[in-house]
């Protein structure tokens, strides 16, 4: 009699294995996808190289080459999303919708609003502070700042990268920046929406300091943010002198933030 009773119990257990071998079996057998392609500006179609894109599900990131040429490969089939990030652009989510096997070529057009996927529509990016980990509690400000879009911001690993030995040569590259020398005055920053020798405020640690602020060593600065004129600069810079623009510089000695 027990072992009567106990053939469909066993039956019904080599049923359920077979089953999952099975479903084992094709999702094994399921061809994976690749995304591939490059990063170029929408103004003047140059390449970007050192753009971040991270595929948000598997937590990977791939960083373009010289030739703005970036690749993920063995993706699985359905939605993917991505979120791009790249020196003086707003950091921006989309996705892709990947077919099992399928092999999509796409180019990355960044400009200073949006970014744009050819074929693909950009979406909000919403969870970019969940990327961003705060790991000094003096960025705080910053971080939220830089999750907005406005303005132009670099980190210290982002001013590194680029070899950058003063202040000026690390932000001269930045939209909107101008570099002048001569005329006796030695070397300087003016943003190029502003007025003729309007020169921009420096905001070191929290505090206006013009006259230390253009000379910062760069070894002391953790982070910048570089607004361009009135219309983006962040409400707590705005003051009398927006209109010419507004640097400012958080150094690795600053005072430290409060609870």
């Amino acid at each position: 009699m027990n072992a009567d009773r106990q053939k469909p119990v066993r039956t019904v257990l080599l049923l359920a294995s077979a089953s999952l071998a099975l479903q084992a079996s094709l999702i094994a057998q399921t061809p994976l996808s690749s995304l591939r392609g490059r990063v170029v500006d929408k103004t003047s179609a140059v390449v970007i190289p050192k753009a971040e894109i991270r595929y948000v599900a598997g937590n990977v990131s791939v960083t373009t080459d010289s030739l703005g040429r970036y690749a993920f490969v063995a993706l699985p089939h359905g939605v993917a999303t991505f979120i791009i990030r790249a020196p003086a652009y707003p950091a921006t989510q989309f996705s892709v919708e990947l077919k099992p096997g399928q092999e999509i070529d796409r180019t990355l057009i960044l400009d200073s609003a949006t970014v744009v996927v050819q074929g693909v529509t950009a979406l909000p990016a919403v969870s970019v502070n969940a990327t961003s980990p705060v790991v000094n509690r003096r960025l705080v400000d910053f971080e939220r700042r830089r999750a907005t879009g406005n303005g132009q911001y670099l980190t210290r690993a982002e001013i590194e990268r680029s070899g950058a030995y003063t202040l000026q040569a690390a932000i001269r590259g930045l939209r909107g920046v101008i570099y002048e020398c001569g005329g006796g005055a030695g070397c300087f920053v003016r943003m190029a929406r502003a007025p003729m020798k309007c020169l921009p405020d420096y905001v070191v640690d929290e505090r206006v300091n013009n006259s230390f602020g253009p000379s910062t060593p760069i070894r002391d600065i953790e982070a910048i943010e570089v607004y361009t004129g009135p219309g983006d600069v962040a409400g707590e810079f705005a003051g009398s002198n927006a209109g010419c623009g507004v640097i400012v510089i958080w150094t690795r000695s600053g005072p430290p933030r409060r609870p």
